[in-house]
């Protein structure tokens, strides 16, 4: 089944692109066209930025209050939520994503992001008084939106890291111009329809698919206000030199090659089933992903084939198919890319201890076994540079705090797991590695938390208050009471 989306979203309504330039979104599992949408040019972006700050400025949201905004996203969460299943289906079909994670995290999991940010929106009043400190008078705080809000989304999980950005500066007043990735360039026009459903302002949300160039010069366009970018450190690094040259705020959440310490006491059938979700989850293709196994030596034989025989026995294959675990990878290039990491591996002197090639009952589609690698040494390429795949290391380790050295020893800082059965050991492990987040015995993101990264994994933070924050411009007003 082909799907073709033949227009944009621009100030509530469907318009036609400056250009005839077409996307054409390729099925990982099938290699075949999956459909069709339109690229937008630097005359489309010209025209959302517009539009996006005529609503900010002079349309009916200008003038919404915390309860009507809240209101309006609880609209939104609603219309989102009926199309859960069809919008969990596009992005399997896009990128190859197993049904039972794009049910969860791209399906449901937006709704409940703009529910917990509704609810925030409520709780957050738009001005607190506060007794001057060393003189007469009061100051008021306000807190205001930021503005007009580039929000630029990746493909790995492009519906709920989209609501990772757009619920909480909806929250904070903003209105948005989304670029989606040209991958997922097809899903994104859900968030559309859901919008017109339900009645959201003309111009607080914008869709325009492109590429680099069309995301480069969002990036950089005067009417924008604020950056939100998820995406490749590479990418990062050069959103933040433009948003530093014109003093533009900016989220980054970026790359990460995060480190699973496994305990000399902890039970490896927790470990190796922790380990399905937070090492290989959506193929591989996650930035938080503990991909840096560190065992004890004492136990490192044993660590290495716990991991093997988790990788060994999750089902490849079609992620339509519920039972499927691992699917394809999302497009040919990052198939070749991780093909050219496990050789790599195996040139740098690793030992393959399973997977290492593609499916034999597979002949189309760009699936790669999931592949643990034993013997790396610590210092090479593979066992420091982010693959995006079904790739792990095992390293081993003698003493604790060699364990906490070669955790913190990268240049990324996003993810990382603890893996013992004495919880307070794991604690006082977790508050040692220098990370933007740590599980204990387990590894899921919170709504209500911060999340993000420290070195080449980013900087801000999404989700929780911290995550609204962003989008919060504070002006304070001195009185005397």
């Amino acid at each position: 089944m082909s799907h073709t989306r033949d227009a944009l979203f621009i100030d509530g309504q469907w318009v036609a692109a400056a250009s005839p330039s077409t996307i054409t979104v390729v099925s990982p599992t099938t290699e075949e066209p999956f459909g069709t949408a339109p690229h937008g040019t630097p005359a489309d972006i010209d025209a959302a930025v517009s539009a996006a700050r005529t609503a900010l400025t002079d349309s009916s949201w200008a003038a919404y209050g915390p309860d009507e905004r809240a209101d309006a996203m609880l609209a939104l969460a609603a219309a989102l939520e009926a199309r859960a299943n069809a919008t969990a289906a596009l992005v399997t079909g896009e990128i190859g994503m197993p049904m039972t994670i794009a049910r969860a995290a791209e399906g449901h999991g937006p709704a409940a992001t703009l529910r917990y940010y509704a609810d925030l929106a409520r709780r957050t009043p738009v001005e607190e008084h506060r007794t001057a400190i060393g003189g007469p008078g009061v100051t008021v705080v306000r807190r205001e939106p930021i503005g007009v809000v580039a929000a630029i989304i990746p493909w790995n999980f492009p519906q709920s890291l989209m609501m990772f950005k757009v619920a909480p500066a909806l929250a904070a007043g903003c209105t948005l111009v989304i670029k989606p990735a040209p991958e997922t360039a097809l899903d994104a026009f859900q968030l559309a329809d859901a919008a017109s459903e339900a009645g959201l302002p003309a111009g607080v949300i914008n869709i325009v698919p492109g590429g680099r160039e069309t995301g480069a010069y969002l990036v950089g366009h005067p009417g924008v206000d604020k950056v939100a970018f998820t995406g490749s450190t590479a990418a990062g690094r050069e959103i933040g030199a433009v948003c530093g040259r014109l003093l533009r705020p900016v989220t980054l959440e970026l790359g990460g090659k995060s480190a699973a310490i496994v305990l000399d006491d902890a039970d490896l059938t927790v470990v190796a089933r922790g380990l399905s979700w937070a090492s290989l989850l959506n193929n591989g293709q996650t930035c938080h992903l503990s991909t840096r196994i560190l065992a004890p030596r004492s136990r490192y034989a044993e660590v290495v084939d716990a991991v093997a025989d988790l990788a060994a026995s999750m089902p490849v294959g079609d992620p339509a198919d519920p039972a499927t675990r691992v699917g394809p990878l999302v497009s040919a290039r990052q198939r070749e890319r991780v093909e050219d990491y496990i050789a790599l591996g195996r040139t740098e002197g690793g030992r393959v201890a399973t997977g290492g090639r593609r499916p034999d009952h597979l002949d189309r589609g760009w699936f790669v076994e999931p592949t643990v690698f034993a013997d790396v040494d610590p210092g090479s390429r593979l066992a420091r540079e982010e693959i995006f795949g079904p790739v792990l290391v095992v390293l081993p380790y003698d003493t604790v705090d060699d364990a906490v050295r070669l955790a913190n020893d990268s240049e990324y800082g996003l993810g990382g797991t603890i893996w013992t059965r004495d919880h307070e050991r794991g604690m006082d492990l977790a508050r040692r590695i220098h990370t933007g987040s740590v599980g204990v015995n387990f590894y899921n993101l919170d709504l209500g938390s911060p999340f993000g990264g420290v070195k080449a994994s980013g900087l801000g933070r999404e989700l929780g208050p911290e995550g609204m924050t962003a989008y919060i411009s504070y002006k304070s007003i001195y009185t005397r009471g």
